[in-house]
């Protein structure tokens, strides 16, 4: 098995009371960087679970950053084919 490329993934994350806010960046093996962010806010009668509040926003700004790269490979499809490709999902 051979790798071609490898990614770097980093994410943070904030709480401020009932609020976690999460920071992704992902850099890509030709340098491109893409950054997103994702929110989560507990209901005040649900019991405190940073773990999950984490889990949320984490996965809303991974879902953003997916979302960056899909339509990167989708424009670079359609550089290389000098057409316009069906959207990518």
């Amino acid at each position: 098995m051979h790798t071609l490329v490898g990614w770097h993934v980093e994410m943070e994350f904030q709480e401020d009371g009932d609020r976690t806010k999460a920071a992704a960046m992902v850099r890509l093996g030709d340098g491109t960087e893409f950054r997103a962010r994702g929110n989560a806010q507990r209901h005040p009668s649900d019991p405190e679970q940073l773990r999950v509040g984490e889990e949320i926003a984490g996965a809303r700004a991974l879902m953003d950053l997916a979302s960056q790269l899909l339509q990167k490979a989708h424009t670079e499809i359609d550089e290389a084919s000098g057409r316009t490709s069906h959207p990518i999902r």
